[in-house]
């Protein structure tokens, strides 16, 4: 009687156990493919993202690592189950051209106010470039001429990332193809010589976004200051929000997402939650991509200030974890 009891009183704590670790590692057994892109700065709070899916119980392959554009289409297409830096505005076109609605959902926002657009140096702006229409006049371009062609050097957008379309769409609306040059290419090539010449005290015009680390080399009210642009006009004729702190910025005022599959969020309602309960601050990125502008760009550097973060912000991230097993159950 005795050992019957035992052996029933053994086979319901097991039970329980099974099930308790069942609701703590909802995810497990399930392997999800991420995608992400080949910006070395926003590997962090991707790596957030990684390591609350692994706490969670899920196994996390090894990302899939494409350019913006292509990262779109492999979450659209199937290849991959979510795309964890997702710009809503900026990549409206990339959304709609992975299948839209249909067969992908933003969900968060992860982010919350990212901003883009024009700087110059401090010195410019004192002098009165206050706005890109102003660069129309060759006599203020040549101001930024670099190279000794008369125009003025604008370090911007990688092909491929989104924000040279809007920049392309800003040199003919404005009618500045004749004063400025968009130069394109490695954007940290191309920026780190903008410093480099701010530095010597020359002229600078840039475009840049945050969280980057760019904006803690070049502070803006310090060093250099956004320049408002004439009016709103984005390609295609898109209407959003560009006005930030009192200057029209030309770019609409964002916000992350983690672009996912219907499909993915349909079969794993923790990760949905967790998705949707994802918060970082937008100052957290900048002050890690600071770091790694400092030299702690290494992997193992990047998993370190995963792991600072996640401890700095503990409540914080446990309560995602908390969503995403309510959701399992």
């Amino acid at each position: 009687m005795f050992k019957t009891k035992l052996v029933t009183a053994l086979t319901l704590t097991t039970i329980l156990a099974g099930a308790a670790g069942a609701q703590d590692m909802p995810g497990e057994g399930v392997t999800v493919r991420p995608v992400i892109g080949l910006i070395a700065e926003e590997y962090f709070q991707s790596r957030i993202i990684f390591r609350a899916l692994e706490d969670l119980g899920y196994t996390v392959e090894q990302p899939l690592e494409a350019e913006i554009q292509t990262a779109h289409l492999a979450v659209g297409t199937g290849d991959a189950d979510f795309y964890p830096i997702h710009w809503e505005n900026l990549h409206t076109a990339f959304f709609e051209e992975s299948g839209g609605d249909a067969v992908l959902e933003r969900v968060g926002p992860f982010v919350d106010g990212m901003v883009q657009g024009y700087l110059v140096d401090r010195a410019s702006y004192e002098a009165g470039v206050q706005n890109l229409g102003d660069l129309a006049d060759p006599a203020v371009a040549a101001r930024f001429d670099a190279d000794g062609d008369g125009m003025a050097d604008l370090a911007g957008c990688v092909p491929g990332w989104g924000c040279e379309r809007i920049i392309e769409h800003h040199l003919d609306e404005y009618g500045l193809r004749d004063t400025v040059m968009h130069n394109q290419g490695a954007y940290n090539a191309i920026i780190a010589d903008a410093i480099a010449r701010n530095g010597n005290g020359e002229a600078i015009l840039y475009y840049t976004w945050t969280p980057y680390w760019v904006s803690g080399a070049l502070v803006p009210g310090e060093d250099v200051e956004w320049i408002s642009v004439p009016y709103t006009s984005l390609p295609d004729g898109v209407e959003a929000n560009t006005e930030f702190d009192g200057i029209n910025l030309g770019f609409a005022v964002d916000a992350m997402y983690i672009l996912a599959r219907d499909e993915f969020l349909e079969a794993n309602p923790a990760a949905a939650a967790l998705f949707d309960a994802a918060v970082i601050d937008v100052n957290d990125i900048s002050a890690q991509n600071k770091l790694m502008s400092e030299g702690e760009d290494g992997s193992d550097d990047i998993d370190a200030h995963v792991e600072g973060w996640i401890e700095a912000n503990r409540a914080l991230y446990d309560s995602w974890l908390d969503a995403a097993r309510a959701a399992a159950n």
